[in-house]
């Protein structure tokens, strides 16, 4: 590189950045370009503070800007070995004085927003002008850096015992995060697993993996001891596979799709019934009734399925609306969705971004294609924007899709939203729950027996009311029911899943 500046694309083990066992490398492309990111981000590249030093020894060379390096089966036996070997003195340690470490993290991912907002920009096409990730991330660091006190309990209700319940870390935790919200994941994961006590191996995805690593540079200056946190880039079969597999692994956190946390429930299963959290897709029904904030609702459920260009677990993908305010809510979602502003995601005015990579482009455009064969009427222009460079897919809104199309069972991950109608409230809370999903639903109505009886019939873990996704409450769980998910995350619920409950039994002579 003609600017001296390097990204780190190495492995981080054991306090160290070091090229993976066998070399091997994958190409990074940039998500708005549709370039390798050393041939279209040359400016990005130098404006960009990522040259960060090596604690080895001796430097390896480094390969060319645009490679990543791809963990092997051994960097992952590695990676679980210094955790392993790092837990025992990190869980012996205070709150407090793990708190300490998590709240210097905390300051260095707010410092860092602006590097942080651009590396995402590049890999995977987040407009700058949305991203809050680096605002959320140090949220939970801060956060657990001061509640990490866990509370066990006592007892008096056996004669002759006292009985006390222990919460302790479970040991070595894997983490694999998606790479929709690469830094939201890595601090809602890392956060209250670390404020247990225990030792991490993080996964980031193929798809963004620079923000994991950036954030691994972080965690080294905050102070964390080597092998407490470490930070691995590949595939799942070559990392995550050997991760859900690993016998030293006790516990394994997951957000992505349905099809891969089945297999990483099984494998998790099959190895050492490691205990499993996963946070997988969604199909996220919105209802609007007749007597709702109209303005409010288009307001809300755009931005829903605006966001990161639809590719949120938690997008409104699916719109009810009562049939009688049907046309006005379509006419203002329309205007409010043409809004959207196409362009390069690192400059400030732009509001839509591209897909992730190629792949998640041809799968929208395939989703929208299978909406048209099933019946569903277009309403919007052409959805590929082939004049943009990158992997763009233009604002997209289908009516009177058939329940049973595949576009209404199936997460599409893009910027493409079914708006249908109903008649009375059974059929709508019907149509909703007709979804082998269920991560978040909402109801807009301003009558609220109507909103908390839809509410509770709702097959979701998360229901807004007069309110839509991305909003969510810190101290409330978050999950799904049925497909989308096993266990609960949030400030007060995630660090139960990463400890163990312990039962002491006291045998006290005339008690």
């Amino acid at each position: 590189m003609a600017s001296g500046r390097i990204i780190e694309t190495r492995l981080f083990i054991n306090g160290e950045f070091r090229a993976s066992s066998d070399g091997a490398t994958f190409d990074l492309p940039s998500a708005a370009s549709g370039e390798l990111l050393a041939q279209g981000s040359s400016s990005f590249l130098e404006q960009t503070h990522l040259h960060l030093k090596s604690r080895q020894p001796e430097r390896l060379p480094d390969p060319p800007s645009t490679t990543v390096y791809e963990a092997t089966a051994q960097d992952v036996d590695d990676a679980v070995t210094a955790a392993k070997a790092a837990y025992p003195a990190w869980a012996a340690l205070s709150p407090h004085d793990r708190g300490r470490h998590l709240a210097k993290l905390a300051d260095l991912i707010q410092e860092s927003h602006a590097e942080l907002a651009r590396l995402e920009a590049e890999s995977m096409g987040r407009p700058v002008s949305s991203y809050f990730d680096a605002v959320v991330g140090s949220k939970y660091f801060r956060y657990f850096s001061e509640a990490a006190y866990p509370q066990g309990s006592s007892s008096l209700n056996t004669p002759g015992f006292v009985n006390v319940t222990l919460k302790q870390p479970v040991g070595v935790v894997a983490v694999i995060i998606p790479w929709n919200v690469p830094l939201v994941l890595l601090a809602k994961k890392l956060a209250p697993a670390l404020a247990a006590g225990n030792a991490v191996v993080l996964k980031s995805s193929e798809k963004a993996p620079l923000t994991s690593l950036y954030v691994a540079d972080l965690i080294s200056k905050a102070g964390f001891p080597p092998g407490v946190v470490n930070v691995l880039s590949g595939h799942g079969p070559n990392v995550g596979a050997p991760l859900a597999s690993h016998m030293d692994v006790r516990a394994i956190s997951f957000t992505g799709s349905n099809r891969t946390g089945r297999l990483i429930a099984k494998m998790a299963a099959e190895s050492n019934l490691k205990n499993v959290i996963l946070e997988l897709g969604g199909k996220s029904p919105a209802i609007i009734f007749g007597d709702a904030d109209i303005d409010a609702a288009v307001r809300d459920t755009r931005f829903s399925i605006h966001l990161l260009s639809g590719q949120t677990c938690i997008a409104n993908s699916r719109i009810y609306v009562h049939r009688g305010v049907a046309q006005a809510f379509l006419d203002k979602f329309r205007v409010a969705f043409a809004a959207s502003r196409m362009g390069d995601p690192t400059l400030p005015e732009t509001t839509h971004g591209p897909q992730a990579d190629a792949i998640q482009h041809a799968t929208v455009l395939r989703y929208i294609e299978m909406g048209k064969e099933a019946g569903g009427t277009l309403v919007t222009a052409d959805a590929d924007a082939a004049d943009a460079p990158g992997f763009f897919v233009n604002p997209t809104i289908f009516v009177d899709v058939p329940e049973d199309a595949r576009m209404m069972k199936e997460e599409i991950f893009g910027p493409v939203v079914a708006i249908n109608t109903f008649d009375t409230e059974e059929e709508a809370v019907v149509k909703a729950n007709d979804s082998e999903y269920g991560l978040y639903a909402a109801v807009y109505t301003k009558d609220l027996d109507r909103a908390m009886r839809v509410a509770a019939r709702l097959e979701a873990g998360t229901v807004g009311v007069n309110c839509t996704s991305p909003t969510k409450g810190d101290d409330v769980p978050f999950g799904g029911y049925k497909g989308s998910g096993l266990q609960r995350e949030s400030y007060i619920h995630s660090m139960e899943t990463f400890m163990e409950t312990k039962s002491v039994l006291i045998k006290v002579a005339g008690l």
